[in-house]
Protein backbone atom coordinates (compact mmCIF):
# COMPACT_ATOMS: atom_id res chain seq x y z
CA UNK A 1 0.00 0.00 0.00
CA UNK A 2 1.45 3.37 -1.01
CA UNK A 3 1.95 5.90 1.79
CA UNK A 4 0.38 9.24 0.90
CA UNK A 5 2.73 12.20 0.60
CA UNK A 6 2.70 14.73 3.39
CA UNK A 7 1.09 18.04 2.51
CA UNK A 8 3.30 21.12 2.38
CA UNK A 9 1.92 22.34 5.71
CA UNK A 10 2.64 19.00 7.36
CA UNK A 11 6.12 18.91 5.81
CA UNK A 12 6.85 22.48 6.87
CA UNK A 13 5.78 21.96 10.46
CA UNK A 14 7.67 18.67 10.76
CA UNK A 15 10.78 20.25 9.28
CA UNK A 16 10.38 23.20 11.63
CA UNK A 17 10.32 20.89 14.64
CA UNK A 18 13.37 18.96 13.46
CA UNK A 19 15.31 22.15 12.75
CA UNK A 20 14.45 23.53 16.19
CA UNK A 21 15.86 20.38 17.81
CA UNK A 22 18.98 20.50 15.61
CA UNK A 23 19.49 24.18 16.47
CA UNK A 24 19.40 23.35 20.17
CA UNK A 25 21.79 20.40 19.81
CA UNK A 26 24.27 22.20 17.54
CA UNK A 27 26.36 23.97 20.14
CA UNK A 28 28.47 26.96 19.11
CA UNK A 29 30.91 29.04 21.18
CA UNK A 30 28.86 31.85 22.72
CA UNK A 31 31.54 34.40 21.85
CA UNK A 32 31.83 33.40 18.18
CA UNK A 33 29.53 35.35 15.88
CA UNK A 34 31.02 33.56 12.87
CA UNK A 35 30.07 30.14 14.28
CA UNK A 36 26.56 31.42 15.00
CA UNK A 37 26.22 32.61 11.41
CA UNK A 38 27.28 29.21 10.04
CA UNK A 39 24.79 27.31 12.22
CA UNK A 40 21.88 29.66 11.58
CA UNK A 41 22.42 29.97 7.83
CA UNK A 42 22.65 26.19 7.44
CA UNK A 43 19.64 25.35 9.62
CA UNK A 44 17.43 28.38 9.09
CA UNK A 45 18.16 29.37 5.49
CA UNK A 46 19.82 26.63 3.45
CA UNK A 47 17.72 23.67 4.59
CA UNK A 48 14.31 25.43 4.62
CA UNK A 49 15.19 27.08 1.32
CA UNK A 50 16.10 23.76 -0.27
CA UNK A 51 12.91 22.19 1.06
CA UNK A 52 10.76 25.02 -0.24
CA UNK A 53 12.49 24.94 -3.62
CA UNK A 54 11.95 21.19 -3.92
CA UNK A 55 8.23 21.70 -3.33
CA UNK A 56 7.85 24.85 -5.40
CA UNK A 57 6.97 26.91 -2.33
CA UNK A 58 7.69 30.49 -1.22
CA UNK A 59 9.15 31.42 2.17
CA UNK A 60 8.34 35.10 1.83
CA UNK A 61 11.51 36.43 0.24
CA UNK A 62 9.80 39.04 -1.89
CA UNK A 63 9.85 42.82 -2.12
CA UNK A 64 6.93 44.93 -3.33
CA UNK A 65 5.26 48.20 -2.39
CA UNK A 66 3.17 46.67 0.39
CA UNK A 67 6.18 44.93 1.91
CA UNK A 68 8.24 48.13 1.81
CA UNK A 69 5.43 50.17 3.40
CA UNK A 70 4.92 47.65 6.19
CA UNK A 71 8.67 47.40 6.71
CA UNK A 72 8.85 51.13 7.35
CA UNK A 73 5.83 51.06 9.67
CA UNK A 74 7.11 48.12 11.72
CA UNK A 75 10.59 49.62 12.01
CA UNK A 76 9.14 52.93 13.23
CA UNK A 77 6.98 51.07 15.75
CA UNK A 78 9.79 49.00 17.31
CA UNK A 79 12.51 51.68 17.49
CA UNK A 80 11.08 53.28 20.68
CA UNK A 81 11.08 49.88 22.37
CA UNK A 82 14.76 49.43 21.58
CA UNK A 83 15.52 52.92 22.89
CA UNK A 84 13.68 52.31 26.16
CA UNK A 85 15.00 48.75 26.48
CA UNK A 86 18.60 49.91 26.07
CA UNK A 87 18.26 51.77 29.39
CA UNK A 88 17.42 48.64 31.41
CA UNK A 89 20.26 47.22 33.55
CA UNK A 90 19.66 43.59 32.49
CA UNK A 91 19.76 44.57 28.81
CA UNK A 92 22.89 46.69 29.22
CA UNK A 93 24.59 43.77 30.99
CA UNK A 94 23.64 41.22 28.31
CA UNK A 95 24.28 43.26 25.15
CA UNK A 96 26.22 43.38 22.92
CA UNK A 97 26.03 39.59 22.66
CA UNK A 98 29.29 39.55 20.69
CA UNK A 99 32.22 41.83 21.38
CA UNK A 100 32.38 45.10 19.47
CA UNK A 101 32.98 48.80 20.09
CA UNK A 102 31.88 52.15 18.76
CA UNK A 103 34.66 52.46 16.20
CA UNK A 104 32.89 52.21 12.84
CA UNK A 105 35.58 49.91 11.45
CA UNK A 106 34.58 47.37 14.11
CA UNK A 107 30.89 48.14 14.56
CA UNK A 108 29.74 48.14 10.91
CA UNK A 109 31.00 44.58 10.13
CA UNK A 110 29.57 43.47 13.48
CA UNK A 111 26.18 44.98 12.64
CA UNK A 112 26.15 43.42 9.16
CA UNK A 113 27.01 40.00 10.62
CA UNK A 114 24.17 40.33 13.12
CA UNK A 115 21.84 41.28 10.29
CA UNK A 116 22.66 37.93 8.66
CA UNK A 117 21.75 36.16 11.92
CA UNK A 118 18.47 38.08 12.08
CA UNK A 119 17.63 37.35 8.43
CA UNK A 120 18.29 33.65 9.01
CA UNK A 121 16.07 33.60 12.09
CA UNK A 122 13.25 35.36 10.27
CA UNK A 123 13.51 32.97 7.33
CA UNK A 124 12.82 30.15 9.78
CA UNK A 125 10.32 31.69 12.21
CA UNK A 126 8.39 33.96 9.88
CA UNK A 127 9.20 32.25 6.58
CA UNK A 128 8.97 28.50 7.07
CA UNK A 129 6.52 28.66 10.00
CA UNK A 130 4.29 31.59 9.04
CA UNK A 131 4.31 33.07 5.53
CA UNK A 132 5.24 29.70 4.10
CA UNK A 133 2.08 28.10 5.52
CA UNK A 134 -0.27 31.05 5.06
CA UNK A 135 -2.91 28.76 3.55
CA UNK A 136 -3.76 27.95 7.18
CA UNK A 137 -5.08 31.48 7.51
CA UNK A 138 -4.20 34.03 10.17
CA UNK A 139 -3.67 31.31 12.78
CA UNK A 140 -0.33 30.61 11.08
CA UNK A 141 0.89 33.69 12.98
CA UNK A 142 0.63 31.72 16.24
CA UNK A 143 2.69 28.68 15.21
CA UNK A 144 6.20 29.87 16.02
CA UNK A 145 5.88 31.88 19.30
CA UNK A 146 6.46 28.83 21.51
CA UNK A 147 9.61 27.83 19.62
CA UNK A 148 10.72 31.46 19.47
CA UNK A 149 10.33 31.84 23.23
CA UNK A 150 12.10 28.51 23.88
CA UNK A 151 15.10 29.72 21.87
CA UNK A 152 15.18 32.88 24.02
CA UNK A 153 15.26 31.24 27.47
CA UNK A 154 18.84 32.41 28.01
CA UNK A 155 17.97 36.06 27.29
CA UNK A 156 17.20 38.71 29.94
CA UNK A 157 13.82 38.06 31.65
CA UNK A 158 12.17 41.14 30.16
CA UNK A 159 13.15 40.00 26.66
CA UNK A 160 11.84 36.49 27.32
CA UNK A 161 8.56 37.99 28.55
CA UNK A 162 8.17 39.99 25.35
CA UNK A 163 9.45 37.33 22.94
CA UNK A 164 6.09 35.66 22.22
CA UNK A 165 4.14 38.92 21.71
CA UNK A 166 6.97 40.17 19.49
CA UNK A 167 6.83 36.97 17.49
CA UNK A 168 3.08 37.37 16.98
CA UNK A 169 3.48 41.01 15.94
CA UNK A 170 6.24 40.26 13.45
CA UNK A 171 4.33 37.27 12.12
CA UNK A 172 1.12 39.30 11.70
CA UNK A 173 2.91 42.02 9.74
CA UNK A 174 4.70 39.49 7.54
CA UNK A 175 1.49 37.55 7.01
CA UNK A 176 -0.32 40.67 5.82
CA UNK A 177 2.68 41.61 3.68
CA UNK A 178 3.14 38.10 2.24
CA UNK A 179 6.81 38.86 2.81
CA UNK A 180 9.34 38.45 5.62
CA UNK A 181 11.06 41.72 4.70
CA UNK A 182 9.36 43.72 7.52
CA UNK A 183 10.54 41.39 10.29
CA UNK A 184 14.02 40.94 8.75
CA UNK A 185 14.60 44.70 8.74
CA UNK A 186 13.00 45.33 12.15
CA UNK A 187 15.00 42.51 13.73
CA UNK A 188 18.30 43.14 11.97
CA UNK A 189 18.34 46.91 12.29
CA UNK A 190 16.97 46.62 15.82
CA UNK A 191 19.89 44.44 16.93
CA UNK A 192 22.39 46.91 15.54
CA UNK A 193 20.56 49.85 17.09
CA UNK A 194 20.35 48.14 20.48
CA UNK A 195 24.08 47.38 20.51
CA UNK A 196 24.91 50.96 19.50
CA UNK A 197 22.65 52.36 22.22
CA UNK A 198 24.03 50.05 24.91
CA UNK A 199 27.57 51.12 24.04
CA UNK A 200 26.59 54.71 24.85
CA UNK A 201 24.98 56.39 27.88
CA UNK A 202 21.21 55.76 28.02
CA UNK A 203 19.01 58.18 26.09
CA UNK A 204 16.28 57.73 28.71
CA UNK A 205 17.66 57.67 32.28
CA UNK A 206 17.83 54.15 33.66
CA UNK A 207 16.16 55.15 36.93
CA UNK A 208 13.20 56.61 35.05
CA UNK A 209 12.68 53.49 32.94
CA UNK A 210 13.04 51.10 35.90
CA UNK A 211 10.61 53.15 37.97
CA UNK A 212 8.08 53.27 35.14
CA UNK A 213 8.28 49.54 34.45
CA UNK A 214 8.57 48.38 38.06
CA UNK A 215 5.08 46.81 37.85
CA UNK A 216 6.36 44.10 35.49
CA UNK A 217 6.78 40.70 37.19
CA UNK A 218 10.40 40.23 36.04
CA UNK A 219 13.80 41.68 36.99
CA UNK A 220 14.67 44.78 35.00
Amino acid sequence: MRTPHLSWVQTSLLAGLCLAVCWSLWSVPPTSLDARIVRDVVLFVALPGALALSRGRDLGWRVDRRALRNTLLLACFVVPFYIVGSSLPTIRTYYPMWATDTALAAFVPHALAQFVVAAAAETYYRGLLCVGVRELGFKSVFISPVVYAAHHVHKPPIELLLSAPTDVLFGAVDYKSESILPSVVAHGVGLALLDWLVLHPPIVPTATVVRTLSWLPVPL
